[in-house]
């Protein structure tokens, strides 16, 4: 299994938008094959930011890497960046992991 995740520091007064932003797009995962599954995360309020992440699951890296270079990731990120960069500090920050043990 593959875990990848961007962390996103959100401008305070910017969550509900930033929320909305994601929640209401069309990720086009489901169509991805080994897509497992989808997760925003809403973390601590720092002094400048919000923290949130998107988790993504995957089968494995190359499910991942797959999806990196789809059709259907490029309809996703169509609209990102532009006007909605206002709504956090900086670019968002990549980091993958291959999940070592998990328990259920």
């Amino acid at each position: 299994m593959y875990i990848a995740m961007n962390r996103f520091k959100v401008t305070p007064g910017s969550e509900a938008a930033f929320e909305h932003l994601w929640t209401t797009r069309d990720t086009h995962l489901k169509e991805v094959p080994g897509f497992v599954e989808f997760h925003l995360l809403k973390g601590p309020q720092k002094e400048d930011h919000v923290l949130y992440s998107s988790h993504t699951v995957w089968k494995d890296y190359t499910s991942f890497e797959g999806w990196t270079k789809s059709e259907a990731f490029r309809a996703a990120h169509r609209n990102a960046g532009g006007d909605n960069r206002v709504l956090y500090l900086g670019h968002p920050e990549f980091e993958g992991f291959e999940v070592i043990q998990t328990v259920k």
